[in-house]
């Protein structure tokens, strides 16, 4: 008898830790069902609201397309700037697309929606000014139109003075040109006038001693300097001033001896209008007076050539001096 009760404790005892174990089980069981039914529902609602946004992103693309399209026109730089939007709208659209599709950026992708609406937006702000400075210039261009054709209709009328007066005009420009050229003529007739003629040109051969005297020499390979002198004359017509006279001498080959160290250079001539070479410049205070003016050319070349020396003495531009000397 005892034994019976001691097994049926036992198989109370296992019958209890069955019915343990199997409610343990439905336990679990059923937490994780309802972890599995909550993330479908999460998932469920993402994929809604992810459809919801595709539907109200496509809306959102299409107006913005239809917005741009309406504002284009016959200008070809907008209509080109509109095309570029468009397609800037076009690669904003796939992007969001792309962070639909999975579902788990919805939050981004609205984000992003936002920036498309503010996009769009700015686009349209631009056209709309860039409209208005097209209307602008369209604006200026018929005011410079008017003025272009007032100013043609008052050249139209000055072409038919002008034309009336174009007779008289070449008799004006005749005469103004005859009257220049008779100031001309008169000018280089007065500075011709005004050109002071030198006199009794004079060339001493000299030799410097090494005391540093010089003497005179007779014979060209005793010379190695030339004193030129010339006398200036009365002219009432010169101002009274400083007057600069520029000396040539030519060696017997027709050369101008010249050393640009030694002050020679080159002036214009007023007789041939060309430039000539000169050996020696030399200033004077001129007082409508006569006066003896004096040089020294020191060419340092240890000897002259023998034969016929030419002096010319010029002012002005004009020759007004010339003489000859022999070195033997």
């Amino acid at each position: 008898m005892a034994n019976n009760n001691s097994s049926q404790q036992r198989l109370l005892i296992i019958a209890g830790i069955i019915i343990a174990v199997l409610l343990l089980t439905n336990g679990v069981l059923l937490f994780n069902k309802y972890k599995q039914d909550t993330l479908v529902d999460t998932q469920t609602t993402q994929l809604d609201e992810s459809n919801k946004l595709k539907i109200e992103l496509e809306k959102q693309y299409q107006e913005a397309l239809s917005e741009l399209e309406e504002m284009r026109g016959s200008n070809e730089e907008l209509n080109a700037i509109i095309d570029q939007q468009k397609e800037e709208l076009k690669q904003q659209k796939v992007k969001i697309d792309g962070l639909l599709a999975s579902g788990k950026d919805v939050a981004r992708a609205k984000a992003e929606m936002n920036n498309m609406r503010s996009q769009v937006a700015g686009y349209v702000a631009e056209i709309d000014r860039m409209k208005a400075e097209i209307e602008g210039l369209k604006g200026e261009r018929d005011q410079l139109t008017e003025r272009t054709q007032s100013l043609t209709a008052n050249l139209d009328s000055a072409n038919v003075r002008a034309s009336l007066l174009e007779g008289e005009k070449s008799a004006v420009i005749a005469e103004k040109n005859q009257l220049a050229t008779e100031k001309v003529e008169l000018t280089e007739k007065v500075t011709l006038g005004s050109a002071i003629k030198v006199d009794k040109i004079t060339v001493t051969p000299l030799k410097e001693r090494n005391s540093g005297k010089t003497v005179k020499k007779k014979f060209a390979k005793n010379v190695d300097q030339l004193k030129v002198c010339f006398l200036t004359t009365e002219n009432r017509v010169a101002k009274p001033g400083t007057e600069t006279f520029y000396v040539r001498l030519l060696n017997p080959v027709g050369e101008t001896m010249a050393i640009d160290e030694l002050g020679s250079g080159m002036f214009r001539s007023k007789e041939h209008n060309d430039n000539i070479r000169y050996t020696y410049m030399k200033e004077y205070d001129y007082n409508q007076d006569a006066a003896e003016i004096c040089f020294n050319w020191d060419p340092n070349l240890g000897a002259f050539s023998k034969g016929k020396y030419t002096v010319e003495v010029f002012n002005k531009g004009y020759l007004t001096g010339k003489s000859t000397f022999d070195l033997k």
